[in-house]
């Protein structure tokens, strides 16, 4: 049984993996796409955008549609479609219909995610979910820092085309370790939509969607522009910069690792210390920017606290807030996730727009402000002797 749920947890992992090394693998194919189609490097940027919208507009509804069925029939259809489109993607002509494409994606991404952390909590006990959890958040970390590069390095040693290869051959295999390995996962009681929807009356689970978008927008806002940051203020090489980047990575699965043992142990505490300790990152990063060293050491700091630990914070917080409806509250942390993202790159990018590069962290620390009040009410809301007087 221990071992079959190893297996488990490693098939949604690698499976995550896969699914986010579409979304964000293209981020690496943007010149090549550009030439292939004959479209400006801008224009080429909507196969990301229009990708993450879809994400973000499906986040809260397809995870509910698909609630009730059997969980592995319905992670072997969306990786089935992610085979299916990455595959088409290869012989498309037409940049209209590669976008129709990615758009589809786009709205089956958030199933398979949503699916995955309920799979992977629902396997072991509720004291452990986070720690299960947190496992299957590697793939995304992966996905998010292999699969650019990847990408990338298969576009300029062979083709465009062979790295959408790759798309699929990676979803093509976790289909069949899916099929042969996962044990069918029915639905034991199924919820109706309405009752499902009904947590939306929930004060907290709607605390928690902000507290969620705060956070990624505080990480986000300034992550975005990391590259221009120790580009202009640093004065990094490219090769450096690259380095830095692939550090940060590289500490996003460190944090993985740590979140799981810290929500397991002491979830409050650690959700409460978490804006305090990425604002005094921030405040240090301000002040040290223009060192590469120092620079190189905080972002390594920076990635275990921005991407591995904030990550399953985000998700924690959602779906503690509402346990009765686990893959819709998935759907709305997927959701919320890039709200956050896309909120945050836009205020960061007007914060450079205004007062340049070096001041990029005030969207960092004005959302990690916010985020703490929304945290301190979360808690308040959520204590025993606040729920007993309402």
């Amino acid at each position: 049984m221990e071992k079959q749920k190893k297996i488990l947890i490693f098939i949604l992992t690698i499976g995550v993996f896969g699914i986010l090394n579409t979304e964000m693998g293209v981020i690496g194919l943007l010149p090549s796409i550009a030439e292939h189609f004959n479209v400006s490097i801008a224009t080429a940027g909507l196969t990301v955008s229009l990708f993450a919208i879809a994400i973000a507009v499906s986040g809260p509804t397809m995870p509910l549609l698909f609630s009730g069925f059997d969980r592995k029939k319905v992670m072997l259809l969306v990786l089935g479609v992610f085979v299916v489109g990455n595959v088409v993607s290869i012989f498309i002509a037409n940049f209209t219909a590669l976008l129709i494409v990615r758009i589809i994606l786009g709205l089956f991404h958030p199933i398979y995610c949503s699916m995955a952390f309920t799979a992977a909590a629902s396997s072991v006990s509720r004291e452990e979910a986070p720690k299960a959890v947190s496992k299957v958040f590697i793939g995304v970390s992966a996905g998010i820092v292999a699969g650019v590069p990847i990408a990338s390095f298969i576009d300029s040693a062979f083709s465009f085309e062979l790295a959408m290869v790759f798309f699929a051959i990676v979803n093509g295999m976790v289909f069949m370790a899916t099929l042969i390995f996962v044990p069918s996962m029915p639905v034991g009681e199924r919820l109706s939509y309405g009752t499902q929807f009904s947590i939306l009356r929930k004060s907290i689970v709607w605390i928690s969607i902000v507290t969620v978008i705060l956070l990624n927008s505080a990480v986000f806002g300034v992550y975005s522009y990391l590259a221009d940051y120790l580009n202009t203020v640093t004065n990094m090489s490219p090769n450096a910069i690259s380095g830095t980047l692939f550090i940060f990575g590289g500490a996003n699965m460190i944090g993985n690792i740590v979140a799981g043992k810290l929500l397991t142990h002491s979830a409050m505490k650690s959700i409460v210390a978490f804006p305090l300790l990425l604002g005094a990152i921030y405040i240090v990063f301000f002040f040290a920017g223009q060192f590469a060293v120092p620079m190189a050491l905080l972002t390594f700091i920076w990635g275990i606290l921005a991407g591995g630990i904030m990550a399953n914070i985000n998700q924690y917080l959602i779906a503690s807030a509402a346990p009765e409806a686990p893959d819709f509250a998935n759907g709305l942390f997927i959701s919320a996730c890039n709200v956050g993202t896309t909120l945050g790159a836009a205020v960061g990018g007007g914060i450079i727009s205004a007062m340049g590069t070096p001041y990029v962290v005030l969207v960092g620390i004005l959302s990690l402000s916010l985020s703490l009040v929304a945290i301190l009410l979360r808690n308040y809301i959520m204590t025993p002797k606040h729920r007993l007087s309402r």
